[in-house]
Parts: structure tokens; sequence; C-alpha cells
């Protein structure tokens, strides 16, 4: 067998796309079984109607619970500053549109089961809202009063479209584009298709040259297909089983909240913000390293310490996504093919947080392994009674998102993604996610709010940070240790406080002493 240079390598991964990128990595880290790829996804014959896939049949029921929700709507933005052609803007959505049918999908009831409806043909109206005569005071104001209101409209997934653009007019040169999406449309990963595609048709359409991008090899109604065809006999039964064993006698974490949890959840949240020093991020990461862990693990672990320290439970979990892009000709589709994971780790005899760190690593691969089947098939083979006031399975969420958008460089134009605007809609006690950026690692927590108290929110990510702080410098540290130091940290913390407050009081009892004894004089 001929040998392969070092170079040649780095050369063969340097023209793989992002998204081939992330694949080769999950797999070489475990995350991903090499005979998935084995399975060519076919063609369908039947353009419309199709089956729901089993993530979009999720989305839909969860709609039908509550159609009036905007907790699944999905809201980014591209900053312009330059010369904007507004044509070619527009013809380029219409043009990603018309490649992606599950841009112009959508859902309704046919023999008592909800099926895709995909339209042949849909135009997208690009609105303009021209806010250029605002004074900067009242810009910002605006511009945040008019995204809001627009990321909270609600979807209606029986009529198109399930996309909206709009494109507000700052300045002369500026220009910021919202488009909000149902989830049951796009998902992470599709934010990354989208930009690409955006970029390279703009600039064609610019030049008046045709679209460049080549013909798509399937479409998102395919993969629902194949996966309900392929998800059957000896797979399926193998994939329950695992979770059916995995998950048997789950508990529910047992969260110290602020008010007692109501009858009927109210899904009103809010977040509170970490950024953990470069420094940190960077220890962090080297600590993943040195362990064998990827850096979703450790913070994993550490989160589930946490959540031991504030629960006194051995039994600690916690839900994630996973993207479950594991097929070749799905890499470059917009559609929302995520599912959801239960993490369940084992807490008991005080382990180390190196022991910790393998126990989480054998409990997210023997997920990873397992991710096909769909989180609401487990959910049925549990048998887990649907409760209101909660999620079912799990209450917590942990994600960490290691893609990176990929850059826009348009003619004529600077142009930027923003962050998407938050509904203020939870369906969850806490949602921690996390995200990689130059600057360090960033965390943001999502919280019920009718459970928690904005105040108690930002100690956790406190002690959070406290215990990345301390296994970075004694990943032999045993659990007992880390809540212990927890506790004493916190009590520091507490009798700080007290002091602080009581020099406060004193400075300002003698400050009203010093103006009375001035006014009798």
């Amino acid at each position: 067998m001929m040998k392969i240079s070092k170079d040649e390598i780095l050369k063969r991964r340097s023209k793989l796309s992002p998204i081939q990128r992330e694949i080769l990595e999950k797999r070489l880290r475990g995350e991903i079984n090499s005979g998935s790829q084995l399975e060519v996804i076919p063609r369908r014959s039947q353009i419309s109607p199709t089956p729901l896939s089993f993530a979009q049949q999720r989305l839909w029921f969860l709609h039908q619970l509550d159609p009036t929700s905007t907790a699944y709507n999905v809201s980014g933005f591209l900053r312009f500053t330059g010369s904007l052609n507004v044509t070619a803007l527009e013809h380029s959505l219409n043009e990603i549109v018309q490649r992606h049918e599950s841009l112009r999908t959508t859902f309704k009831m046919i023999e008592g089961q909800p099926v895709q409806i995909i339209a042949p043909f849909l135009s997208i109206v690009l609105p303009i809202v021209d806010l250029q005569k605002l004074p900067k005071n009242q810009l910002e104001q605006e511009i945040q009063r008019l995204t809001t209101k627009e990321a909270q409209v609600v979807f209606n997934l029986a009529q198109e479209p399930l996309l909206r653009p709009i494109l507000l007019h700052l300045s002369k040169t500026e220009y910021l584009m919202q488009l909000t999406i149902h989830h049951i449309a796009i998902d992470g990963w599709s934010i990354g298709v989208f930009v690409r595609e955006l970029t390279a048709l703009y600039k064609a359409f610019c030049a008046g040259l045709p679209s460049p991008l080549p013909e798509l090899p399937i479409q998102y109604a395919d993969f629902a297909l194949w996966q309900r065809q392929s998800l059957q006999g000896e797979k399926l039964e193998s994939q329950i089983t695992y979770w059916k064993k995995r998950l048997d006698s789950l508990p529910c974490l047992q969260l110290p909240t602020d008010r007692p949890r109501q009858a009927i959840q109210t899904f009103r949240a809010a977040k509170q913000y970490l950024m953990l020093p470069k420094a940190l991020s960077e220890d962090i990461k080297a600590l993943s390293q040195q362990e064998g862990v990827t850096l979703f693990m450790t913070l994993l672990a550490t989160f589930q310490t946490l959540l031991h320290w504030y629960t006194s439970q051995d039994d600690i979990v916690v839900g994630t996504d996973i993207a479950n892009r594991n097929q070749a000709e799905i890499e470059g589709l917009i559609g929302f093919f995520v599912n959801q994971l239960v993490l369940r780790t084992n807490l008991s005899e005080n382990p180390s947080f190196r022991e910790l760190l393998e126990r989480v690593r054998e409990v997210t691969l023997g997920a990873y392994t397992h991710q096909e089947l769909p989180f609401d098939k487990v959910v049925d083979a549990l048998k887990v009674e649907r409760n209101l006031n909660r999620m079912p399975l799990f209450q917590v969420k942990f994600v960490f998102d290691n893609i990176a958008l990929p850059l826009l460089e348009l003619t004529n134009l600077t142009a930027s993604t923003l962050n998407h605007l938050d509904t203020e809609e939870t369906t969850l006690d806490l949602f921690l996610r996390m995200v990689d950026t130059e600057q360090g690692i960033k965390a943001d927590l999502e919280y019920d709010i009718a459970l928690f108290d904005a105040s108690s929110i930002i100690k956790m990510l406190k002690n959070f940070e406290i215990l990345l702080n301390t296994v970075i410098k004694q990943p032999e540290i045993r659990l007992n240790e880390l809540v212990e130091n927890l506790a004493k940290v916190e009590k520091k913390q507490l009798t700080d406080i007290k002091i602080r407050r009581k020099k406060e009081y004193s400075n300002l009892l003698k400050d009203v002493q010093r103006k009375a004894i001035m006014t009798i004089n």
C-alpha cells in the first residue's frame, strides 16, 4: 500500500468543504459511525405529498399543542455596509428558496396523517423599511422594536411561506436584513449552508451571471422518506434496546427553584451571559486534549458537576442536540435534521474529575453511536407520560457550538452575520449554550423565569466558572472536594457581601450624621 505523506493529507483536507471537514473530525473523534455513510439516499419518485421526517414530526406535534407559540421561530441578521444591490439580494433569496424544497414546504393533514406539501414555486418579496431619517438616539430603539416584533409573529405551518425576510435601511450605506424562519425548516448547520449560497449567488447576480451552484443531489423530503424506510426491523430494535437499557428508571433533576413549579408551563424565558477569559478557555482546551476528550465533553462534565452541587443527586441527566447529518448527500441541504440525545452520567462513588471525564466520554460516544433513533421514539419506547409542566426525559439541556459561520464576502459590500434574536420562550428549565470565539468561550444560560430569578442564574454561572478554574488546575480532584471548595467560595462571597453592606450602611449613617450637624450649625 502506497504511503501518503503528511503534506498530501493536509493538502487533501484543505480541499474539503467546511461541512466535510466537520464530518471527518467527528469521525476521527468517534462521534460518527464509519459505516453510516455506506447507505445512499435515493431520490423519491413522488414530489408531494411526502411523510414528515421524525424531526419535523416532533416540531409539528409541539405546534399542534400550542399554535400561538413562537418558541421555534429562528431569527437571524445580516448587516451590510456599502453599495447594496437590493435586486440581486432579493433574487439570491428566491434562488435559495427554489433550490431547497424545505423552504417551500407546508404541512397538512391527509387521511389523519401530517404530510409535507411542497410548492413547485414560491416567490419571496423583500420588504424595505426606511429608517434613514431617524436620529441616532431613536434608531437603535426602533431597530429593536421592529426586529422583536417581526421575530414574534406566529407561523401557520399549513400556510406558506415559513420564512420572512425584511430589510431595514439604516443610512445611505447601511442595511440590516432580518430573516425569520420556523425551526421546522432550518437548523444551525443550515445557516452555514444559507450564508455560503447567498455569497455565491449575490456575486454572480451582481455580475449578471447565472447561478454558479451545482444541482443538489437530493432534497430534504428524499431524506425524510429514506429515514422512515431505513429505520425499521433489526436496526430500529437495536437502537430501542440501547436507549431502553440506558434510560431505565430515569430520575428527574430536583433543582432548587426560586418559585414552585406550576401545573402548566408558561414558556417565558430570559438569559444571562458569561464570557470565559481567553487564558481559561485555552487551559480548558489543553486539558481536553491531554485527557483525550472533546471540549464538549469537558464542559459537559463540569456542567453535570455543577448540577450535582445544586441537586445533591448522583444520577445526572442532561439533553443535547446532535446535527444528525452522517450522509454525504445531505451536507449541503437546508432543513431540520437535528435530533435530541439524552446524556445520563453516574457521579456516584466520589470520582476524580479525570475519572468523571472518562465516564462522560463513554456516555457521549454511546449516545452518538445510537443517535439515529428520534427523540420522540425514545419517549414512546420508555412509555413516558407527557406532562404539561415539563419536558419528557430531561429538563436541562447543554449544547456546544463549534461550527463557525463562513465569512460573507460580497461585491462592493462589507457584510457580517449577527447573533439570532431570542424569542423569549423556552420549553426547558435551563438551557446552557456555549460557543468558542476568538475572545474566549462564551456561554449563555437560558432559564424559565417562572422558576428562577436572574440573581440565581448569575450565581450559577459564576459557580460554573469557579469549577472550571478548579478542574484545569487539579484534574485529580475528587467530586466531594470540588463541592466542598465551591461551598467555601460561596460562603466567602456571602461574607464579603455582608461586610461590604455593613461598611456601606456605616458610611451612609456617618453621612446622615454629618449633614444633620451641618444643618444644626
